[in-house]
């Protein structure tokens, strides 16, 4: 049976973000992710947690200047030391939240620069927060962004995260399979879950859902969600399902899909 997570950044908005914690564990999830922590003490959350019962699955490394649109700093050149420090505190914050997964945003591709050298500015950033996660236990991952939700992302395609696992070749960096953003880019979703879920020195480390085209509950569009939950049962998949969505009149509301599954 999927083990599914509520995304607290999209999910129960209409709560102050602490009170999410409480209403993620009434309507019986038992694991949460979200974007970042940082605007509250790691301590804060852990109480949030323990008090509900809930389990720390993912969130993201620091990723720049979000207000003014940046999108992860991993694959801009002269961004390199602020990488490190900000890598280092998801560490801190992991090491008292209890998740094993931090996902680094790579950025948004610059037209002025090469891409290669981007592209050896990420490897050399990945592979520094690789390290420094493979002695926390940690495991690094990267996730492909579709064109429409985020243009110009450094980071697209499954192939391409899979390249850049294979590239580094190391357990603690892994790919983080979103459906979501898959379909959008390039569909054939059970093939592509086949080819990479279980690879050496790569796979999938984390998978997130939502509905296509519009982004709200997983029962609506044009994904059987259903049967692809039937398929990672048969493929052994055990991590965590992130609910990444925005519900469309209500989260509480809207999770009449999740009722089969619990």
């Amino acid at each position: 049976m999927p083990r599914f997570a509520a995304n607290l950044s999209m999910m129960y908005t209409e709560l102050d973000f602490p009170d999410r914690f409480a209403a993620a564990a009434r309507d019986g999830f038992r694991g949460v992710e979200y974007l970042f922590p940082y605007d509250y003490p790691a301590q804060q959350l852990r109480a949030l947690l323990e008090q509900n019962g809930l389990q720390q699955v993912l969130f993201n490394a620091p990723p720049g200047d979000w207000a003014a649109g940046e999108r992860g700093i991993a694959s801009l050149p002269g961004r390199e030391e602020e990488f490190r420090r900000g890598f280092e505190q998801a560490l801190e914050y992991a090491a008292i939240l209890g998740n094993r997964h931090i996902h680094v945003m790579a950025g948004l591709a610059v037209p002025a620069i090469e891409q290669a050298k981007q592209h050896a500015v990420y490897l050399s950033n990945l592979a520094h927060a690789a390290l420094l996660a493979s002695r926390e236990g940690v495991t690094v991952l990267i996730e492909p962004i579709n064109t429409r939700d985020m243009p110009g992302y450094f980071l697209h395609y499954q192939q391409q995260a899979q390249d850049i696992c294979d590239e580094l070749a190391t357990a603690h960096l892994q790919a983080q399979f979103d459906i979501y953003h898959c379909q959008i880019m390039e569909g054939d979703i059970l093939r592509k879950l086949e080819r990479y879920l279980h690879r050496p020195q790569a796979g999938i480390g984390h998978i997130q859902i939502a509905g296509v085209p519009d982004r709200h509950e997983p029962s609506e569009g044009e994904v059987n969600y259903p049967y692809l939950f039937s398929q990672l049962d048969r493929m052994g998949y055990t991590g965590w399902i992130g609910c990444e969505y925005r519900p469309r009149a209500g989260t509480s509301e809207g999770l009449g899909w999740l009722q089969q599954w619990r």
